[in-house]
């Protein structure tokens, strides 16, 4: 019997089991829980507390691990909570950069890149479906992606591991869930500007009110421009964001939020696809610029535009019921044009794609691609929460039912563009036109889940987690190149979750579970069916630490994650087929801590054994998969003098290591490990301050990681921002 079945039943039984002493007695017999209140605000059943401002850098309560306002330590997976105080003082330009201190998550595997957040959790790849905001998924495929501006962040919030039991089809890895800047109630006065060593820059604004003293109504309206140089040549940005909310809020048991987001991006492009030898080991003439611009400055165009709007309610029944309502749509339109490399050329016999240089004089082969690119979606997700007993048990029953639309319609083309000299570059701005499109569709998919979960405490410190989930999915794809190649299918897929804990008095809680995904995926096999989803499970156990004589979290872990049916490309047809499985295992470390009102530390640490189970190259299993490290690590210090006459001054000391990695999946040839150091300094007062931060302080030079030996990316050089911000 698969898994997920046998956790749904479970689960379900559970249910039933709890529920029908109650129900055997009648309605009047069930004892509702009194909603409780603890430090961190907030009640049980509603979200307060869960979504907002972190005491610092150690959060206690989250909605992402269980789409109820529930403790840190009482989620049977591995999460971490990233605030906007330790945003700010890491200086966070983009979500990759909030990530970096995260176990599990290596972020900007493919080096430097301006116009994408790419990261993996537990080693599989997070960016295009493992995004959430607000709790509601940013699906993205192909080019059609959405890179979320910091500064509308209150927090960053990560759970490792399979989440289907909770939000259906998705990363095996786990979730990023993005949770926005809300409207307070109280004035909110602060303007902020900085300058970068590139040079670039920014200013922002933070403003919101309540529209009288007695008003239920209150605002918030958050703006960023953005622009200027990067570490590549000829390789510029622009960004304009603007995300305005309101909300509705007529007692302690009631909210509605109504919000919006627009932002809009111009570049020119700062990727490079670099092969291994002239990046990780030299070349003939040495070793490749890091500021190399492979594109041509004239004709680079990049241009995103991302919307979003949505309603988010909640209310608080006197029986003690939470309702919620979480809707939003969204659009992103992206439009690309540039040439990229691709192995080197021999200039003697004209031969491209070459792993190695010919000599001293060889030629990056540099091919040219195009695509215009829309995406709509809308989600919704629509949950009750009921907090009561049954004897001994204390439950908190969650169900709800949640959809996602999700459409893009695509035009790829590419072409071919003159070779460039690695070390002398010339640019001529001329491209050759594109070839004729080689994609043009449009794909719809729906997805339609059931779920529910019931979290039990019970024996003076048991904590049980039982959550079950059902899905449809539907896919349907309309290509317009070849009336053959159209498809639709549809499946439905089980999944779920069971954890068990103890609560220790000191604040130990040791840890296990167990839980199942799937992951829908968008392509045809062979003979022309829709190719069916992802999936796989995890073990995991672990234990957390919430100690009761200083403010910080701990938490170890253990697990062995199955990820199976990943699509790959036969190497005779060319034609995609579902086979392909990997494991991943590992253990992973991470602390935060507010030790004293002016120490504040964050301690990570990460091994993760990737292994290919299954491949329609055989020479290849029982090898770890390219580009992810086995190893990584990090370390956060932050230190104010709280008096005397350097009252106010903080500073701050980071180290991060990116441990070695395979450059191949034969694992020939490995990239080199990278031991980088951040830094900053700040002065505050109650209504200014002023900071200086530096990422990657000595100008390491590396390379961030590889996808074979013809397409490695540096990682990002120094980076020194000057700060300064006043509220008022």
């Amino acid at each position: 019997m698969r898994l997920d079945t046998c956790l749904l039943g479970a689960t379900a039984l559970t249910f039933v089991a709890t529920l029908a002493p109650a129900l055997a007695q009648g309605v009047e017999s069930v004892t509702l829980d009194t909603v409780v209140v603890d430090g961190d605000g907030g009640a049980e059943g509603g979200t307060a507390g869960a979504t907002g401002p972190v005491d610092g850098y150690v959060a206690k309560r989250t909605l992402t691990g269980a789409k109820t306002n529930t403790a840190v330590e009482a989620i049977p997976q591995s999460i971490s909570v990233i605030g906007r105080e330790e945003l700010d003082d890491r200086a966070v330009q983009t979500v990759t950069d909030a990530l970096r201190y995260t176990p599990g998550i290596v972020t900007q595997p493919f080096g430097f890149d301006s116009d994408t957040d790419w990261f993996f959790v537990r080693g599989f790849q997070a960016t295009q479906t493992g995004v959430y905001l607000d709790g509601l998924n940013l699906y993205q495929y192909a080019f059609a992606g959405y890179t979320i501006d910091p500064f509308f962040l209150e927090r960053v919030e990560v759970l490792r591991g399979p989440s289907s039991a909770l939000y259906g089809g998705g990363n095996p890895g786990g979730v990023v869930n993005l949770v926005s800047k809300r409207p307070t109630g109280e004035r909110l006065r602060y303007v902020e500007g900085a300058i970068g060593d590139e040079p670039n820059g920014w200013a922002a604004f933070d403003m919101g009110d309540r529209a009288s003293p007695d008003s239920p109504w209150s605002y918030r309206v958050l703006g960023r421009v953005q622009g200027g140089d990067t570490q590549t040549d000829y390789a510029d940005t622009f960004r304009g964001m603007i995300a305005p909310s309101l909300r509705y809020e007529p007692d302690a048991q009631t909210r509605v939020d109504v919000y919006g987001f627009f932002q809009y991006d111009n570049l020119r492009h700062s990727t490079n696809f670099l092969p291994f030898e002239g990046t990780v080991v030299d070349a003939p003439f040495g070793r490749i610029p890091r500021s190399l611009y492979t594109a041509e400055p004239d004709l680079d165009r990049y241009l995103s535009r991302q919307m979003l709007a949505g309603v988010d309610a909640e209310t608080t029944l006197d029986s003690g019921v939470t309702l919620r309502s979480n809707t939003r749509v969204s659009r992103t339109e992206r439009e690309e044009l540039f040439p990229y490399t691709f192995g080197f050329t021999d200039p003697a016999t004209g031969g491209s794609f070459l792993a190695e240089a010919v000599d001293a004089n060889s030629l990056l082969t540099r091919l040219n691609f195009g695509h215009d690119t829309a995406a709509d979606s809308l989600t919704t997700d629509n949950n009750a929460t009921f907090l009561f007993d049954t004897g001994a048990l204390d439950h908190t029953l969650l169900a709800g039912i949640d959809y996602k639309f999700y459409r893009i319609d695509q035009e790829q083309a590419s072409g071919t563009a003159s070779a460039i000299d690695p070390i002398r570059p010339r640019y001529t701005n001329i491209l050759p036109p594109l070839g004729a499109p080689y994609i043009d569709e449009r794909i719809d998919l729906n997805q339609l889940g059931f779920y529910a979960q019931d979290q039990i405490r019970f024996g003076g410190g048991w904590i049980t987690t039982l959550s079950g989930r059902y899905d449809r999915v539907w896919i349907d794809r309309d290509d317009q190149l070849a009336a053959d190649n159209d498809y639709d299918g549809n499946e439905g897929a089980l999944s779920g979750r069971a954890g068990l804990g103890f609560e220790f008095a000191n604040g130990v809680t040791p840890y296990i579970s167990v839980a199942s995904f799937f992951n829908p995926q968008i392509g045809t096999t062979g003979d022309g069916r829709a190719v069916e989803s992802e999936d796989g499970e995890q073990f995991e156990g672990g234990v957390k630490w919430s100690p009761t004589d200083f403010d910080g979290t701990f938490t170890a872990s253990v697990f062995d994650l199955t990820r199976r049916n990943v699509v790959q490309s036969d190497p005779l047809t060319f034609l995609p087929v579902p086979l392909g499985e990997v494991r991943s295992r590992g253990v992973e470390f991470e602390g935060k801590a507010n030790v004293t009102d002016a120490l504040k530390l964050i301690g990570s640490f990460s091994y993760i054994d990737l292994e290919i189970r299954d491949d329609v190259d055989p020479d290849l299993i029982g090898n770890r998969p390219y580009l992810i490290p086995e190893v990584t690590a990090s370390a956060w210090a932050d230190y104010t003098v709280l008096s005397g006459a350097l009252e106010g001054v903080s500073f701050g000391l980071g180290v991060r290591y990116l441990g070695e990695s395979y450059a191949d999946n034969e694992n020939t040839r490995k990239v080199p490990d990278a031991t980088l150091v951040d830094a900053a300094i700040r002065y505050e007062q109650a209504d200014w301050g002023v900071s200086l931060n530096a990422n990657n302080l000595f100008d390491k030079r590396y390379v961030a990681g590889c996808q074979g030996l013809l397409n490695c990316g540096y990682g990002q050089g120094r980076e020194v921002i000057a700060k300064a911000h006043i509220s008022w």
